[in-house]
């Protein structure tokens, strides 16, 4: 199984997965024209792609799966308050390219199975995923304004993780945004910041070899190098280490991250 996080951040949010015989993506909040060449850039085509599954309705997701969905006639998966919410934002998808995920379910394909869980973000029924092939487990949690016994449940003990470092709490305080947007962000159903996303990192994080990677950055409220700083210096005060097994990457709103095996 291999991956890469082609675009994360406020602008928009498209991960690729593949394994022997099929290839996805979770979300596709680009344009189809930069969806296209995000792929292009790590030496695949939309061509290849088996489908997209939807997190949630909001437009840094979905902003180019309508288009993605009618060019190249791929299956779209959502739960079925998602496909409500979308009505109207994506334009006319086909009937048979309309397929249901439900929540807290799996379903599989090929050598691949994949798992879907509840997040709490103020869309309408949002939730993540988790791919599992054999003994290798991929984890992916953004868009959540905290991470609950039961989603630790879900993620733990994953190889690589593309996990939510939204913002900075002091950046976001100080910063620009009215008050009724920074309570909306601090809230359980916005965005989790660098501490606690660490603190929940440390909990999910077998003694393994583990990569994760740091997504969903504010442009605002957020920057690599003190989200990177300030997720290795938490995890240390958990016990963890970051270089030793566990192993931080970046992600960017504009460059795909390297195609890497689980």
């Amino acid at each position: 199984m291999r991956f890469s996080v082609l675009a994360s951040g406020s602008t928009g949010n498209s991960i690729y997965i593949e394994t022997e015989g099929y290839a996805f993506l979770v979300d596709a909040g680009l344009s189809a024209k930069r969806m296209e060449q995000q792929l292009e850039s790590i030496g695949r085509s939309m061509k290849e792609v088996n489908g997209i599954f939807v997190t949630h309705e909001h437009s840094d997701h979905i902003k180019g799966i309508g288009v993605l969905a009618r060019r190249y006639g791929m299956p779209i998966y959502a739960n079925r308050k998602t496909w409500a919410a979308m009505d109207g934002l994506v334009g006319d998808i086909p009937t048979e390219q309309r397929f249901h995920f439900d929540m807290e379910s799996v379903q599989s394909f090929g050598s691949i199975d994949v798992q879907s869980f509840a997040v709490s973000h103020d869309a309408a029924d949002p939730m993540f995923y988790v791919f599992h092939e054999n003994d290798r487990k991929l984890a992916l949690i953004t868009d959540t304004g905290y991470v609950s016994d039961r989603m630790k449940g879900h993620i733990h003990g994953a190889d690589a993780f593309v996990f939510e470092s939204n913002h900075d709490v002091s950046m976001l305080q100080m910063g620009r945004y009215p008050w009724s947007v920074k309570r909306r962000i601090l809230s359980d159903v916005g965005h989790v910041s660098n501490e606690d996303a660490a603190v929940a990192m440390s909990e999910v994080a077998a003694l393994k070899e583990t990569r994760i990677y740091l997504s969903h950055l504010s442009k605002d409220n957020n920057m690599k190098d003190l989200a990177r700083m300030s997720v290795s210096q938490t995890l240390q005060t958990c016990g963890i280490v970051t270089g030793e097994y566990v192993h931080l990457f970046d992600t960017d709103a504009e460059k795909p991250t390297e195609l890497v095996t689980v």
